[in-house]
């Protein structure tokens, strides 16, 4: 059976405009903060009020091994409730604040598709803009992040968080059209940022977002092919449908196929996991390195 070769996106370093940096020369860990009442996984819920609750769980996750923290308070699972920008701020703000206080050195990131909540986040003192929209649900995103020069995470996404589940069509090929659209979406940043190439951009393809099981794990198969943008992958996986309604499980019980999948995303070039479960994915990452298929070692 042939296998795609293994070839990574680009490795470097995003550099905050704070001056802190994320090192993606090796596999790196992103946890995630959810201060967000209906989030997918009950597990990773915070209350806003409940500070305590937030530094504890991000310290963990740093001792843990995580090289960034996703903060997020807009629920993007499929079907999610809308909610007014005001209240997206309302609850992202103060754990900016709380956890640039804590943890001055952590590089933090806001997962939001809108450029007014992004933008004032950074100046709070994100490090980077998670756009689960790629540019798509707000127009004044590319230039936002292009004016504030901040590392962007450009996700693929068809609709919205309300829609996205009717939306798996893909007439053309599936990876193709996500190629597709990097390419323009990309193009478009390059526009924003004066016609000079965009450097610290991640490409998320998106699992879960407006695709179905049998194209999940299509997508997971061929990542490597979306290695020639030249930029590095992030990949959400953990504990999602993909995992825990195609074994019969709830996401509290999905820890397992998780890790499974995590150990696929990095042999396909995976350079950025977002994870709820920071130390055992440290472990696959550790295993991974060890194993020497990243630098060609392993035999077969």
């Amino acid at each position: 059976m042939p296998t795609h070769p293994l070839i990574h996106s680009s490795t470097h370093s995003l550099k905050s405009p704070h001056g802190r940096l994320l090192d993606l020369r090796h596999p790196q860990l992103m946890g995630i903060l959810n201060l967000t009442p209906d989030s997918f996984y009950p597990g990773s819920r915070l209350r806003p009020a409940d500070e305590t609750a937030l530094l504890h769980r991000a310290e963990a996750m740093l001792a843990a091994g995580a090289a960034a923290l996703d903060i997020g308070g807009y629920s993007s699972r499929p079907g999610a409730d809308d909610i007014a920008p005001a209240e997206e701020l309302r609850r992202v703000l103060p754990a900016i604040a709380a956890l640039r206080r804590e943890f001055p050195q952590a590089f933090l990131s806001i997962d939001t598709f809108r450029a007014g909540v992004a933008a004032e986040a950074v100046a709070a003192g994100a490090d980077l803009v998670n756009d689960i929209g790629g540019g798509t649900l707000d127009t004044d995103m590319l230039p936002t992040v292009a004016r504030l020069r901040v590392p962007y995470c450009l996700m693929h996404l068809k609709g919205t968080p309300q829609t996205m589940r009717e939306l798996t069509d893909y007439p053309d090929d599936l990876v193709l059209t996500i190629l597709r659209f990097f390419r323009d979406q990309l193009e478009k940043l390059r526009q924003a940022n004066g016609g000079h190439p965009p450097a610290d951009v991640l490409l998320d393809p998106g699992f879960g977002f407006a695709k179905n099981a049998p194209q999940n794990f299509e997508l997971l198969r061929r990542l490597p092919e979306l290695a020639p943008l030249g930029h590095a992958l992030l990949v959400g996986l953990s504990r999602k449908a993909m995992v825990h309604k195609f074994l019969g499980l709830s996401s509290d019980a999905a820890l397992n196929g998780t890790t499974a999948l995590h150990a696929w995303a990095l042999r396909g070039g995976a350079r950025l996991l977002r994870v709820h479960d920071v130390a055992e994915a440290r472990q696959v990452v550790r295993l991974f390195e060890m194993s020497g298929w990243e630098d060609g070692r392993m035999g077969g």
